[in-house]
């Protein structure tokens, strides 16, 4: 069952809180967390803790009941298919991501409809709109990366929360640097941009790319009328 946002689930220690967001403290929490730091560098590692911060945030505020420990996998694994280690299948980086996230789960015996939660939220989180009308540990991931990759939000963010997280996981040059590690976790997959917000990346910054167009893909398909 979901559990108080602000009260860690099965905590063996006194729970960390940043920016009066309380960090989940148990063992399925800390291996998920070394798991992707010693998989990501520090932009990835920052952004990903930033996306739990900003989405746990989003849910007190808005009265929304949600399993921590999900929201803190769903947020610290999104971004994990950009990665060298988990980028080189030819699916979209967020199914690479959700699959690893799904991986972890069952291997810690999360049942598999709590851990759907988790793979959905991962793999919707760079499709607009859809994710904010499905469960909290789906939305709120997709909240917190539309405020810290889009700005989303920014303005309703009280500023001491705000400076509080960014202290805590700070973000230089990232604007430049994430859309720099977009580039390399999709430019080998470029058909994967197909339908979704990445497309943009790889316009701007792969020589010779050539953006999908669905309207050629119907005209070119092989009905004759």
């Amino acid at each position: 069952m979901p559990t108080d946002p602000t009260t860690p689930s099965t905590p063996d220690s006194t729970p960390e809180s940043i920016g009066d967001i309380t960090i989940p403290d148990s063992r399925l929490v800390r291996e998920a967390t070394e798991l992707v730091r010693d998989a990501t560098d520090d932009l990835i590692y920052h952004h990903s803790r930033r996306v739990y911060l900003f989405g746990a945030h989003h849910g007190r505020t808005h009265g929304l009941s949600y399993d921590p420990e999900l929201l803190y996998v769903g947020a610290l694994f999104h971004d994990l298919g950009l990665t060298e280690k988990f980028r080189a299948s030819q699916q979209r980086f967020e199914i690479d991501g959700a699959d690893e996230a799904r991986r972890f789960l069952a291997s810690h015996g999360v049942p598999e409809e709590r851990t759907r939660l988790v793979w959905e939220g991962i793999a919707l989180h760079t499709t607009p709109e859809i994710p904010h009308h499905m469960a909290p540990e789906i939305a709120l991931v997709t909240a917190g990366v539309e405020l810290d990759v889009l700005g989303i939000g920014y303005a309703d963010l009280p500023e001491d929360v705000r400076e509080a997280i960014v202290a805590a996981h700070p973000r230089p040059d990232f604007k430049r640097r994430i859309l720099r590690a977009f580039t390399d976790g999709i430019a080998h997959r470029p058909q994967t941009t197909f339908g979704n917000v990445k497309a943009d990346v790889l316009a701007h910054f792969v020589d010779g790319y050539t953006r999908p167009d669905f309207v050629r893909v119907i005209e070119d398909s092989a009905w004759p009328e």
